[in-house]
């Protein structure tokens, strides 16, 4: 028997994404609001990149989370090559996709990056709040 709050393998294989829609939603709000202060305050250019800063962060919470409940599914070894490969290619591609974005001269390149931080910032705080009452509860039980 496992330990309280702990999932035993192969009891109930959808727990690695069941958080998932709570945060898709927040993350859609959040996109909302984002190109609402983004348009109010910077017109349509600052309403597309906050926006699509907030895109950008949910892509990639979202792949990180769908890879790895796979690859814990799988093979549970393969969550620290996976989990650091994709660390190491997402902030790679972002560095590149921002120093590209900024040798343009885009004017949505400050609302971009504030969406990126408000999508961090909210993704974060919905599974701390899914983590310590949801699934705690459902742990529990």
């Amino acid at each position: 028997m496992a330990e309280p709050g702990v999932v035993e393998p192969d009891t109930d294989r959808r727990w690695r994404l069941r958080h998932l829609p709570v945060l898709l939603a927040a993350s859609a709000a959040l996109a909302a609001v984002a190109a609402l202060v983004g348009g109010v305050t910077d017109g349509l250019t600052g309403a597309l990149g906050a926006a699509a800063g907030v895109g950008v962060t949910v892509f990639s919470y979202t792949l990180t989370t769908v890879v790895l409940a796979w690859a814990d599914q799988v093979n549970p070894q393969l969550l620290l090559p996976l989990g650091l490969g994709l660390y190491v290619l997402k902030f790679s591609l972002l560095g590149a996709v921002l120093v590209a974005v900024a040798s343009t001269g885009w004017a949505g390149l400050i609302p971009l990056c504030l969406g990126i931080v408000a999508g961090v910032a909210v993704w974060t705080a919905v599974h701390i709040w899914w983590l310590t009452t949801v699934h705690a509860r459902r742990a529990h039980n």
